[in-house]
């Protein structure tokens, strides 16, 4: 009984330790370089279920242009899933993004709180996808953003589909304006 009990802890810890979206102290590069996108500015927003719920609830992203390079996010709506990771104490989350390219895909650089959140971008049919990579997509050390980006590189030419984390995942989101 000792050794199910063993087991089922180390499963539902491995479970919540990768839970999370990859955060890193790095960026897929050291410096914006990709000029900010019009078609990307503005208020998305998509509806989701919560989990053991059948209310949907409206979570919101606003992209708004900061520098050239840069842009300010912000996101808000129900994010009380967010608290137990100690992201955030209220309603809303705000940060800075940048954009970078690896290979054929667009990410975005998302720095909130001193973390950077690395998260694929898709814009397609004029809906917007936001794709956070999970914490395990790689089981290498990154110590510089030029490890950083080959990673995800190799992550991307190597898996059939990316290792992403669900949960945070907000897909085909509809312009507000």
């Amino acid at each position: 009984m000792k050794k199910l009990f063993e087991i089922s802890l180390l499963f539902f810890l491995s479970v919540s330790l990768c839970s999370c979206p990859y955060s890193s102290a790095y960026n897929l590069d050291e410096t914006p370089g990709i000029y900010v996108e019009d078609a990307l500015l503005g208020k998305w927003a998509v509806y989701m279920k919560k989990p053991g719920n059948n209310r949907e609830d409206a979570i919101y992203l606003s992209l708004n242009k900061k520098t050239e390079t840069e842009y300010s996010i912000s996101f808000s709506g129900d994010l009380d899933e967010l608290k137990p990771y100690r992201f955030i104490t209220s309603d809303s989350l705000a940060g800075t993004a940048f954009m970078s390219t690896v290979g054929d895909n667009q990410f975005l650089n998302i720095r909130i709180n001193e973390r950077t959140y690395i998260a694929q971008l898709v814009l397609k049919g004029g809906k917007l996808s936001l794709l956070p990579l999970a914490e395990h997509f790689t089981g290498k050390m990154i110590f510089n953003s030029t490890a950083l980006r080959n990673s995800v590189d190799i992550h991307y030419k190597t898996r059939v589909h990316p290792v992403l984390d669900d949960e945070f995942c907000l897909r085909d989101m509809v312009k507000l304006n």
